[in-house]
C-alpha cells in the first residue's frame, strides 16, 4: 500500500477564486526519497501542508488525501503527530524548549510515554545525530545548522512513518546544507522513512533520491527519476525555468550535447568528461591554453575593483560582541567596497557575516572600531538619515519589513515620504509587483504568500527606495532559479546605474556568476577577499560544483558555461 497518496486533488484558498493546486495525482511509497521542486508560487508549500492537520491552510480542498489508505483530516492528533513528522523552513519557527535535551523529549512528552522510554529514546536518537557534545547546551547557543539538525532529531525521536520538510536548508550554509541531507539521506536508507522534501537548491539532493515531482501552475509536469527528469527539462529548443536549477552536472551535459545517461553526481561528471576529453584527443597542454584565454575573456567581461574607484564602505578594526561578557562575534574587521561594485561575503553559519551587515547599516555600535557609508561615519545619530539618503537594507527575515495587511500596501508603504502624487505611486507600485511576478498576489496579505514570494516582496519594497547603496543578507534565499537569473539581471542594472551592492550569501553558483569580489568569512573575520575566479578555484569546499567537476582540466573555470565553452573550444 502507498504511503501517501493525493487523489484529483485540488485546492483554493479562503477568498480566492484562482486554484492552488489543479488535480493533483500523485502516490509516495513506504521507504521512497522524493523531492519536489518548481518556481516559486507553484503550490509545492500548500501541497505539503496537505499532510499535518494542523498545518493545512484554510481554503477549499477537493479530491482526496490519503496516509496508508486513511483521510488525513480523519486521522486521530496522536497517530497523526508520532506518525507524519513536519520539518519547517526556518528553525527557529519550530523549536518550542529552551534546552537541547528537553526539544527531544516535548514530543514524546506529548505523546505520554514513561520517563525511561523517553530517556532511552532520546539517548538513541542524540548518539544517532551525533549530538553527544552539545546535548546540554541552550538552544541560544545552537548555530543554524545545528538548530535544523535538531528540529529534524526531535521529530525523528518519534519514529515517524513519513518524514515531510519545507525547503529544510534553505537557512544553512553550503557545509551545513550537505551535512543535513547526507543525515536525511542516512535516514532513509537505514530506518526505511519515506521522505518527501520540497527544494530549489538541487545540486546535492538530485543524487539522493528516488523520485523527483516537478510543478508548474498547481499541477504536476513530470514525476519521474532523477536523470529522466533532468533529461526532461533539458530538452528541446526553449529549455523549462527548471533548467538552470538542475545540477551542475546535468547542465554542463545538456550544453556539450551529451548523449546516454545523464550524471548527476561530481564523480559521475568527472568521469563523463574524462571520457568525452579523451576521446577527443585533448591533452593538458591544450586544455591550459583554452582555460588562459577564457580567463582573460572573463575578466573583460567584468568590472571588478581598480582600487582606483571612491571608497563606498569601509569597515575598519571592527570589534563587536552581544553581551557584555559575551565572546566577541567580530574580530578586527577590516574592508573596503567600491562605489558600484558587486561584493559578496560568504562563509558558515555563526561567524559573523550578519552582523557586520548590520555594523554597516549602523544597526549595533562595535566597541572599538567604526564603519563609513558614502563617507560618512555610521552612529546612532545619523542612522536614520544615512537610510533616507543612501542606504537600504534587505534583512536575513523578509517578514521584519513587513507592516502593512495587502501586498501592495506594502510597496506603497515604501513611498510614504516621497513627494509623489497617488498617481505616481500607484504606477510604481504596479510596475514593481510586475517586475517582482507579484501582480496577481496584490490583494494578498504578506503573510499567506510563499517564502520565495515574501522575498520578492521584501525585495521590491527594498529597491522602491532606490538606494544608492543596497546591503542584503541572503536575497536568493527561498527563490526559484528562473528568479534567481531575473535578480542578477535587475542588481546587474541597479550596479550599472552606480549603485554599490554589498551581500551575505550562501549561494555559491550565484556569487560565482555575478560577483565582482568575493570574502571569506571565519571566527569574526574575514580570511580572504578575491575576484570569483581566483577565490572559487582555489578552494576546496567553498567552490562551485562546476569547478570540482572541470578543475583538472580548467582550474579557473568556476560556472557551469565557461567549462562548457572550455571543452568545445579545446575539442576543436
Amino acid at each position: 500500500m502507498e504511503a501517501i497518496v493525493f487523489r484529483d486533488v485540488s485546492f483554493s484558498y479562503a477568498g480566492s477564486e484562482k486554484k492552488a493546486l489543479k488535480k493533483i495525482n500523485l502516490a509516495i511509497h513506504p521507504s521512497e526519497f522524493t523531492v519536489i521542486c518548481g518556481r516559486s508560487g507553484c503550490g509545492k508549500s500548500t501541497l505539503l501542508r496537505q499532510l499535518k492537520k494542523n498545518l493545512a491552510p484554510y481554503g477549499k480542498l477537493e479530491g482526496e488525501v490519503l496516509y496508508y489508505g486513511k483521510e488525513i483530516q480523519n486521522l486521530k492528533e496522536r497517530e497523526s503527530a508520532a506518525e507524519i513528522g513536519f520539518v519547517q523552513q526556518n528553525p527557529d519557527n519550530q523549536i518550542v524548549t529552551d534546552k537541547v535535551w528537553h526539544e527531544l523529549a516535548f514530543g514524546l512528552e506529548s505523546l505520554g510515554l514513561s520517563n525511561a522510554a523517553m530517556k532511552r529514546k532520546v539517548a538513541e536518537m542524540a548518539s544517532f545525530f551525533g549530538m553527544q557534545n552539545w546535548f546540554q547546551k541552550s538552544i541560544q547557543e545552537l548555530s543554524g545548522g545545528q538548530k535544523q539538525l535538531l528540529n529534524l532529531a526531535s521529530i525523528m525521536v518519534m519514529q515517524p512513518k513519513v518524514l515531510i520538510l519545507d525547503e529544510p536548508t534553505a537557512q544553512l550554509d553550503p557545509i551545513a546544507a550537505s551535512d543535513f541531507l547526507a543525515t536525511l539521506q542516512k535516514i532513509n536508507r537505514e530506518l526505511g522513512t519515506a521522505i518527501l522534501l520540497s527544494e530549489h537548491r538541487l545540486e546535492e539532493i538530485f543524487p539522493m533520491v528516488d523520485r523527483v515531482v516537478v510543478m508548474e501552475e498547481g499541477s504536476i509536469l513530470i514525476h519521474d527519476t532523477p536523470r529522466r527528469t533532468a533529461q526532461f527539462l533539458a530538452a528541446g529548443e526553449k529549455q523549462n525555468p527548471m533548467f538552470y536549477g538542475l545540477p551542475s552536472v546535468a547542465k554542463i551535459f545538456s550544453l556539450l550535447k551529451g548523449k546516454g545517461e545523464c550524471p548527476l553526481s561530481v564523480r559521475e561528471g568527472r568521469l563523463w568528461l574524462e571520457h568525452k576529453l579523451e576521446k577527443a584527443g585533448v591533452t593538458g597542454k591544450q586544455t591550459e591554453k583554452g582555460s588562459e584565454k577564457k580567463r582573460i575573456a572573463r575578466q573583460k567581461r567584468r568590472p571588478g575593483t581598480t582600487g582606483k574607484g571612491n571608497t563606498s564602505i569601509r569597515i575598519r578594526d571592527v570589534w563587536f560582541r552581544y553581551q557584555r561578557a559575551g565572546a566577541d562575534i567580530l574580530k578586527g574587521v577590516n574592508l573596503e567596497v567600491e562605489e558600484g561594485e558587486w561584493f559578496c561575503v560568504l562563509g558558515g553559519n555563526g561567524v559573523g557575516k550578519s552582523t557586520t551587515l548590520k555594523a554597516v547599516a549602523g544597526l549595533i555600535q562595535p566597541y572599538r572600531g567604526y564603519t563609513e557609508v558614502g563617507g560618512i561615519r555610521v552612529e546612532k545619530k545619523n542612522q536614520k538619515q544615512l537610510f533616507h539618503k543612501c542606504l537600504a537594507m534587505l534583512p536575513q527575515s523578509p517578514q521584519a519589513v513587513f507592516t502593512e495587511i495587502t501586498a501592495e500596501e506594502e510597496l506603497l508603504e515604501a513611498l510614504y515620504h516621497w513627494p509623489l502624487s497617488d498617481k505616481e505611486k500607484v504606477r510604481k507600485v504596479e510596475d514593481m509587483l510586475e517586475l517582482m511576478e507579484l501582480d496577481e498576489l496584490a490583494k494578498s496579505h504578506p503573510y499567506d504568500l510563499s517564502g520565495g514570494e515574501q522575498q520578492r516582496l521584501a525585495l521590491g519594497k527594498i529597491l522602491l527606495q532606490e538606494p544608492k547603496i543596497l546591503l542584503m543578507d541572503e536575497p536568493t534565499k527561498g527563490l526559484d532559479p528562473f528568479f534567481k537569473r531575473k535578480l542578477a539581471d535587475i542588481l546587474g542594472k541597479l550596479q550599472r546605474r552606480g549603485v554599490t551592492i554589498f551581500m551575505v550569501s550562501h549561494d555559491l553558483e550565484f556569487c560565482a556568476e555575478y560577483a565582482d569580489r568575493c570574502a571569506l568569512f571565519f571566527d569574526g573575520e574575514i580570511v580572504g577577499v578575491d575576484t570569483p575566479v581566483a577565490f572559487f578555484s582555489g578552494n576546496s569546499f567553498y567552490t562551485t560544483v562546476a569547478n570540482r567537476v572541470a578543475r583538472q582540466w580548467f582550474p579557473e573555470a568556476v560556472i557551469c558555461e565557461e567549462v562548457a565553452g572550455l571543452c568545445e573550444e579545446a575539442m576543436m
